[in-house]
């Protein structure tokens, strides 16, 4: 499973053996995977800060899985041709992320612990923001670059009703710089050919003859040139109608085909041009905003341990990987059932959720006696 338990009981004696016995079922039972994860002491400050510390936090560890769920889904969008390597590019500091996960060590260097916790909270904040900003201006401008291409692209496909003929008929197609004379083109259904080729030099006066071919077909029908004087060219227009032959307004202007096509070289070009250095900036940047998520859990699990039990600072921190979708119900029986003694209320509530608890709105599925938080690595699910 791509999920994981972040979980945290007090450091006494007895909640350190409550969770060796957590370790003892989980194990014998097959139910989970656990690990110990490191958290650093913090220059904790008073609890009036940690409680809007925790709320701040809160809506960053909301922010930051957003953001790299953008980020690999714009792997995704970039990758276009290699969806199955994506998982290559989502790495935090060059391992699978629940490799990193689970062997997480606190960044010293990025998020010195000797400042007060407020700055540390700050400083992964700042950081994700600049990430946030500049995974919009490069995605706004590769996006807008595909979709341009995209458009281009859609108006060589489709049927000869609605697709663009410059990529299909050349100059020798067509009678040009000519006073008197015209060349239109004309979508005829494939049932009606023979009607077409016995009936369009009748359909008006001064149509020229055996001035019809052939020059493209698609599953519907065909495109046929035909050569008539200009001033007929109305007439023709109706009775080709009434004979549901549809003449395609078309002018041949070579400067514009060659503008159309120029256009087209110049997108593939630009795309190309942005592909390798975008992905390499989304790789990198990923790793940057994993590993700070990562590190926002951890400063979760801290701030709520000493809300929740008190201080001095005194709890261990548990990993835990559920092995299966259909043992999680039975993992948090035991959690529960080793931990109920950190709160009865929440114990309860956490087996009947008609149990209401004093201060928290009602319905909250995550308070649970022991403190725990979720991370999900399933980022493109």
């Amino acid at each position: 499973m791509s999920e994981f338990w972040l979980i945290s009981a007090p450091g006494d004696k007895g909640n350190v053996q409550a969770l060796e016995r957590m370790n003892t079922v989980t194990s014998k039972s097959n139910l989970s995977r656990n690990t110990k994860f490191a958290i650093p002491d913090f220059k904790v400050g008073t609890l009036d800060s940690l409680v809007g510390l925790s709320d701040e936090l809160g809506k960053l560890d909301a922010f930051a899985e957003s953001l790299i769920k953008r980020m690999a889904q714009s792997v995704v969008d970039v990758m276009e041709d290699s969806e199955g390597k994506v998982q290559e590019n989502l790495l935090a500091n060059g391992v699978d992320l629940t490799s990193f996960v689970t062997h997480f060590e606190w960044d010293m260097a990025k998020y010195p612990t000797k400042q007060p916790l407020v700055s540390v909270v700050d400083t992964v904040a700042k950081q994700l923001a600049q990430i946030d900003t500049d995974l919009k201006s490069r995605t706004a401008a590769y996006n807008a670059l595909k979709t341009a291409l995209e458009n281009l692209e859609k108006r060589s496909t489709g049927t000869l009703f609605t697709r663009t003929l410059s990529d299909i008929v050349s100059k020798e197609d067509f009678v040009l710089d000519s006073e008197y004379l015209v060349t239109l083109l004309v979508i005829v259904p494939k049932a009606s050919y023979s009607q077409w080729q016995k009936t369009y030099e009748s359909l008006s006066d001064m149509v020229v003859p055996r001035s019809t071919k052939l020059i493209a077909e698609d599953t519907e029908g065909g495109l046929f040139t035909v050569t008539l004087f200009r001033k007929v060219m109305d007439d023709f227009k109706t009775k080709a109608k009434e004979n549901k032959f549809m003449v395609r307004e078309f002018y041949y202007d070579e400067k514009e085909i060659k503008r159309e096509r120029e256009e087209m070289s110049r997108l593939l070009a630009d795309k190309q041009q942005q592909y390798g250095p975008l992905l390499r900036w989304l790789k990198v940047n990923f790793s940057e905003a994993f590993i700070a998520w990562i590190h926002v859990k951890a400063l979760r699990v801290f701030v709520e341990s000493v809300l929740r039990y008190g201080l001095p600072v005194n709890f261990h921190t548990v990993l835990l990987q559920p092995h299966r979708k259909s043992a999680t119900k039975r993992l948090r029986e035991v959690l529960n059932s080793v931990f109920r003694h950190l709160d009865e209320v929440a114990a309860a509530s956490a087996l009947d959720a008609s149990v209401e608890i004093p201060g928290l709105p009602l319905g909250n599925q995550d308070y649970f006696p022991y403190v725990y938080f979720r991370i999900d690595l399933g980022l493109l699910d």
